[in-house]
């Protein structure tokens, strides 16, 4: 392995920890609020609205913390719609185990968010790491984002 590689390696298991750090918040964020809203509508209604507030708050996290990249309205507009996959994983996990396998509802939105963990970092990292361009090894823009010099600029939407 070349220095490069093992530089590159070492800069996506730093990414991939903080992503597993930032899905800790957003796990706990969620769960927090799902149990707040849960006394006060269905089960289900909790969840969806817990998801969705939780899904804002990790947007900002992944991009400013994980992927250490500018979010835009783009991303912002693209994030949601990319974890429809994640969505739907989580909903389907969640009615199965509270349905079909008797388990708490106050618990089962966890074991379902564990499982859809692989499909959310695939996706975000899809929408929220720029291409690098086609070219020579950095492309014709000088080196990408496990150089650190993406779109690394002040954070602001835009």
């Amino acid at each position: 392995m070349t220095t490069g590689e093992g530089s590159a390696r070492r800069a996506r298991l730093a990414e991939i920890f903080r992503f597993a750090l930032v899905g800790g918040v957003n796990t706990g964020t969620f769960f927090g609020c799902y149990l707040l809203l849960h006394p006060w509508m269905p089960y289900f209604a909790a969840y969806s609205l817990a998801f969705l507030l939780s899904m804002i708050g990790s947007f900002f996290l992944n991009t400013y913390f994980t992927y250490r990249t500018r979010p835009t309205w783009k991303k912002f507009a693209l994030f949601p719609l990319t974890n429809v996959t994640n969505y739907l994983v989580q909903s389907v996990g969640l009615y199965a185990l509270v349905t079909w396998a008797g388990m708490d509802d106050r618990v089962a939105p966890l074991v379902a968010a564990v499982v859809a963990i692989p499909f959310t970092y695939l996706i975000s990292q899809r929408i929220l790491v720029p291409r690098k361009p086609t070219g020579g090894p950095d492309g014709p823009e000088g080196p990408g984002p496990e150089n650190g010099m993406d779109e690394r600029q002040p954070s602001r939407l835009a």
